[in-house]
Order: C-alpha cells, then structure tokens, then sequence
C-alpha cells in the first residue's frame, strides 16, 4: 500500500516551545476498496519506540512462507480490512517535532556513557541546556486532540477508533475519559496501567495536574527518578535484547533509525561508525489510576475496551513493592472498568512485544480486525480469557 504522510499543525503546550506552531507527523493508509466513507482508526506508540517501527513494519520474506498477509504491517493490515488508518507520532518521537532536544547534553545522565564515541563526548554541565521533562499528560491530550479533529474533519466527523501500545494507554485512556464523544472503541495492547498513579487532588477536577506539577530538576523521593531531563537514549543492544528473532532484531532497528535522522549518527563504540541510539521523549504522566478510570462509567458502555496482553509480559505488570509510580497491572485496568462492554485476553507466550513476533504478529492483526468488525474476538465479546498455545480460549476469574 502506498502512504499518505501529513504534517498537521499543532500549537505546543509542552513547556520547552509553549504556543510554537509544531507539526505533528500522521501516516496515512486509505482502506483498500473503500468507496464512501470508512471508518477511522488512530493508532498511538508507547513510551519508547516511535510510530512506524511498531505499527507499519513491513516484516521481511522468512522461510519461503507462501501466506500473502505475511508481509503486512499492523495498520496495512486493518486498511485492507477496510479501515483508514492514522498513526501518530507525538512530540519527541519518531518523526514529529524534536524540540530542544538536538544537544547531547540533554539526555539522562545515567545514559550519557552511550555517547561517549559518538557524537564524541559524554561530559556535560551539572545543569544541562534543558534541565527538566519534555512533556507532561496535558500536552499529549493536546496532541491527540489537535490530530483527533484532523482525523475526523477528514472522514465525515465519524468517530475514531482507538488502538494504543503500552504507555499509549497514559495518552488514549484519559483521551477517552474527557472526550468519549469522539471514541468509538479502545483497545489497548499491553497497557501500562499504575493503579496508584499520580491524580489531582481535586475531586470536580480529577484530570489536572497532581500538585507539585510541573517538577522541577531534581529527584523525586519515592522512587528515587530524576526527572531533569527531556531525552532517553536506548542503545541497539538493548532493544534488540527484548526481541528473539535476530533477523527481526535487525529490521526493527533499521525502521527505528529511519525515523531518527539525528539518533542514527550518535552511539556504538568506534569513533565515525555510529550504530546510532533511539531517543524517546521523558515525559511526566497523571491522570490514569484506579480513581480516574471509573470517571463517568465511560469505560465499557459508551466506549468499549478490549485488552489483550503476554503472560510473559513483565513491562506491563509489575511488583507492587516497587511502589506507586512503577507499579503497573494489565488486570487491575481491567476491573477499573465500570462497563460490562470489556474484553481481556491474557496470551500464552506473548511478552511486551508481539507486535514483532511473527506468529503473534498475525494474531494480533486479526484480533484487533475482528474486535473493530464487531466487539468480539474469537466469538467472545466481553470478560476475562485465557488463550493458549493452540489458540484456545479459557474463561478466568479477575
């Protein structure tokens, strides 16, 4: 499928080029054979990894495989289904604006070491060029929204369907909480969700900023985190550590460095041979917790959610004894809910990243096709399951 790239203007409410008109990247793929209007989809990335390598990655030829979806990314996929479908990148991702985040200076300390070689130093001031977050929760609802109405201007005013990765749920959950008029569905696959996270004080206002907000260049106390910083860096090793096919590890680093222009040329260990970094924005969320979700019985009735989550996955649920801010549970989201209209699938095998597992791949295209079709997957459409191996369906107690 060919795409249509767009770049929609936005004014930034993110503290480092507040009220700067931004453009906001969107990929764009047209539903295949559509005649008339078709129904929208917006897919959003999680923390880390930018839009394109997780949902438009074009999976290489593996093993003489003669199946015709076994070269589809995500979003083609679901386009030939019939939807048009929208990614997003978000300020300080992938192809969206980077704002103040050129300078090396201006990635977390500890992280610093990774580009000692290239672009050649790793000694910077106390205080960098940018001493704090880059984003926060209010300038990603923002961003949604700004493309949100793009979206819906462009299909008849339909409303959009929602498909978030992992700590796209920060963004897409309380989206949808504030503006359910404009959600058609949401699902969500391996949602990051701190049950005890941070929330306002506020009961008639439970989505501004918690107090303290916006933090300053110095640690916060429980857990120890510095926040004075609005760049992450992850090397190639340690993102391809997380994935087991090695071919596959390969691919996906390409797509990410095709996506980062300035991250490709930092990182590795010989001078002038860079093997690049990929840079994520650090941002500051609130907003998504056991008190906010039940927030107008919006979760489950007007809009209704679909879960789908490894058994492996240790980045989505967490330990509680790593406290408030870390502790992150797939089930807890799941009984949040106050709707009936709510689907969980907790697969076996999966683990953070299925999205670059072949076989997982597959899956995961079809389940989220069939729950946009008709609010069922696998003729389920509502409760808690357990699939295995064989691809057969457990209902299980939360």
């Amino acid at each position: 499928m060919t795409p249509v790239n767009h770049k929609v203007k936005h004014r930034s409410t993110i503290p480092a080029n507040r009220d700067e008109q931004v453009e906001l990247y969107v990929r764009e793929y047209k539903a295949a054979g559509s005649g008339g209007t078709s129904k929208p989809v917006l897919m959003l990335h999680g923390r880390s990894v930018p839009a394109l390598p997780g949902f438009d990655l074009v999976l290489p030829p593996h093993g003489g495989s003669s199946n015709p979806d076994a070269g589809l990314s995500w979003a083609q996929a679901l386009a030939g289904k019939g939807y048009d479908v929208y990614i997003m990148d978000l300020q300080g991702s992938g192809l969206s604006r980077r704002p103040t985040m050129e300078d090396p200076c201006n990635a977390n300390p500890a992280q610093r070491g990774l580009l000692a070689t290239n672009p050649g130093t790793d000694q910077c001031a106390p205080v960098a060029a940018y001493p704090h977050q880059l984003g926060n929760s209010q300038s990603e609802w923002d961003e949604l929204t700004t493309v949100v109405k793009f979206i819906r201007d462009r299909c008849n005013n339909e409303k959009v369907a929602f498909i978030g990765w992992s700590a796209a749920a920060f963004v897409m959950g309380p989206y949808v909480l504030q503006h359910p008029a404009d959600v058609s569905s949401l699902f969500l696959l391996a949602p990051i969700f701190p049950p005890n996270g941070r929330w306002s004080t506020k009961a008639a206002a439970p989505f501004d900023p918690p107090p303290g907000t916006p933090v300053p260049a110095q640690a916060e106390s429980n857990p120890p985190a510095v926040f004075g910083f609005p760049m992450n860096l992850t090397s190639k090793a340690s993102l391809q550590a997380t994935i087991s096919d090695k071919e596959m590890a390969d691919h996906v680093w390409s797509a990410i460095m095709d996506s980062d222009n300035t991250g490709r040329k930092w990182g590795g260990s010989t001078a002038g041979a860079p093997e690049g970094v990929m840079r994520w924005r650090n941002s500051y969320w609130w907003g998504w917790n056991n008190s906010t979700v039940p927030h107008a019985a919006t979760l489950g009735n007007s809009v209704p959610v679909c879960i789908v989550y490894g058994d492996r996955d240790t980045t989505a649920n967490t330990p509680a004894e790593l406290g408030a801010l870390l502790h992150f549970s797939v089930p807890d989201l799941y009984k949040g809910i106050p709707g009936t209209g709510k689907l969980m699938l907790r697969v076996q095998g999966w683990d953070h990243n299925p999205v670059w597992e072949r076989q997982a791949a597959q899956v995961l295209q079809h389940m989220s096709w069939k729950w946009l079709d008709g609010k069922k997957v696998y003729g389920v459409e509502r409760g808690s399951w357990f699939m295995d191996a064989d691809g057969v369906l457990t209902e299980v107690m939360v």
